[in-house]
């Protein structure tokens, strides 16, 4: 890696913490230059604007979320296993003390929701492409005979995504220490729900 793509990285890896406190929208070059200790037109160099700023956070965030979360899970058996792994890996995710203040890609979807720009397409797209993801990993499941034939790949998926952001509620704001129990409950009653039939004379 360049030197310049070295700083860039570093500056990125303090504005993500930095919007994780303050949120994307409270994220400028003036707070993040005061945070580093450098100045203004230093950080110009590497961002022209704000906007830029943000957007360039919400794409280090995003691809840090995809290497923590679904890349590992690939090397994991295709079907419920991968898509176990991948949950986990979630959780995980949720419960990270390196990332002051949560996600933020997930403050960023309450920021943005009805505020036009990149940013918001950015999120749109992101989440576009998670949730398409999922939905691949449930089909994966179907094939390989771990859920049934009927099931709908992306009821599946809408309903992970509340447990997901269930967790992301009770583990942030309440500071719950059951979440990670009460988010694997969930996930197998979901999965079971889903579960082919067993035949006569199978092992239960």
């Amino acid at each position: 890696m360049r030197k310049g793509d070295r700083t860039r990285a570093l500056i990125l890896n303090h504005a993500l913490a930095l919007a994780g406190e303050v949120g994307l929208e409270g994220l400028s070059i003036g707070s993040l230059a005061g945070r580093l200790g450098l100045s203004k037109s230093g950080l110009f160099a590497h961002f022209g604007s704000k906007a830029d700023l943000q957007l360039a956070t919400l794409r280090h965030t995003q691809e840090r979320f995809e290497q923590t979360v679904f890349r590992p899970a690939l090397a994991s058996p295709r079907g419920l296993p991968r898509l176990r792994v991948l949950f986990e890996n979630w959780l995980g995710w949720i419960d990270r003390i390196d990332r002051p203040g949560g996600c933020v890609i997930l403050a960023a979807s309450v920021e943005y929701d009805d505020r036009p720009g990149q940013v918001r397409d950015a999120l749109v797209a992101g989440q576009r492409e998670l949730r398409g993801a999922l939905a691949k990993a449930v089909r994966l499941a179907v094939e390989e005979g771990h859920l049934r034939p009927d099931t709908d790949p992306w009821q599946v998926v809408f309903e992970l995504m509340g447990i997901v952001l269930a967790a992301h509620h009770d583990r942030g704001l309440l500071d719950d220490p059951r979440v990670p129990e009460r988010a694997r409950k969930a996930f197998d009653r979901l999965i079971a729900a889903h579960a082919p039939a067993q035949r006569v004379g199978e092992p239960a």
